[in-house]
């Protein structure tokens, strides 16, 4: 950790123990940078068209330069329950898979795996693409200052759907701002709600509809939110919302950071190598609206 921060935080603990010292000392911490590793984000969705992932570097807590991209990784997806194979090309930065234009490489309940091989091992990890619900519509509501419980004007956007009953399912849900290259908000769901067995094929809850807005950054006119609602698996589930609270992990009394567990595993038995990351897949849903008084 830098030294500023440290500074904050230790100066912070001083004054909230200031009836029991008289005095104040600076520490010096020296971070190790630690291992370097590979990192895989891969996702497969049933949109149709192009499907990318980024394979990188970790670098430093600290640091602020960006990820270094691996670039002669030799990276395959098959389709186990059809049998299809679809090699994956490097290029800009990432690689990708493109079946044609309103072709879609993803099918709901079909088994996916992904196998990365690198110059130190060869990686594989399995994912089943879940079913996913239709977004019935968003509504929004414009608010004074006086209004909001944020005490931020502007339009507090809410989208509205049900949970496909029969079975347990798990979401993710995330919306944008103007473009899908301007992410709001991310929010996770088992069926109707936060827990499973108790919402099943019902509306989703107001907690979860409502997540699509930045209360201290509501949208403005003529803004747009893009929502989407994403079906996922029981583990890539787990993983999401491991991801988040390491995110917004923060405070007095943060946990301490950690590495989230990847599902890719070294198929090379002699071999002691690991990557970082994660192989998902979903069916995604799309609905968007634009903020007019």
């Amino acid at each position: 950790m830098k030294r500023n921060i440290i500074q904050y935080k230790f100066i912070a603990l001083l004054f909230a123990a200031a009836a029991f010292v008289s005095c104040e000392d600076v520490i010096d911490v020296e971070v190790p940078e630690g291992k370097t590793f590979t990192v895989v984000d891969a996702w497969i969705t049933d949109a149709p068209g192009k499907q990318e992932l980024r394979i990188t570097q970790s670098v430093p807590y600290t640091s602020q330069a960006p990820a270094p991209i691996v670039n002669n990784a030799v990276v395959t997806l098959t389709d186990v329950t059809s049998g299809q194979v679809y090699p994956f090309t490097f290029s800009n930065g990432k690689y990708s898979y493109d079946p044609g234009a309103g072709v879609s490489i993803g099918i709901v309940n079909h088994v996916y795996k992904l196998r990365v091989e690198l110059s130190e091992s060869t990686f594989e990890a399995t994912d089943t693409l879940k079913r996913v619900p239709v977004i019935d519509s968003i509504s929004y509501e414009f608010k004074t200052k006086e209004e909001a419980a944020s005490g931020e004007e502007g339009f507090y956007a809410r989208w509205h759907g049900k949970d496909l009953a029969g079975a347990t399912d798990w979401y993710w849900i995330r919306s944008y701002l103007n473009s899908t290259d301007n992410r709001v908000e991310d929010a996770f769901a088992i069926d109707g709600s936060y827990e499973a067995d108790i919402a099943d094929g019902m509306t989703f809850i107001y907690p979860i509809s409502e997540a699509i807005t930045r209360f201290d950054r509501p949208f403005l006119e003529n803004e747009k939110v893009i929502v989407r609602l994403a079906s996922v698996t029981s583990r890539s589930h787990a993983f999401l919302e491991m991801v988040q609270s390491q995110l917004n992990a923060g405070g007095l009394f943060a946990k301490i950071l950690e590495n989230v567990p990847s599902n890719l595993k070294n198929v090379n038995t002699s071999s002691n190598a690991k990557i970082l990351g994660w192989f998902g897949t979903s069916a995604v849903q799309f609905k968007e609206r634009t903020m007019v008084k």
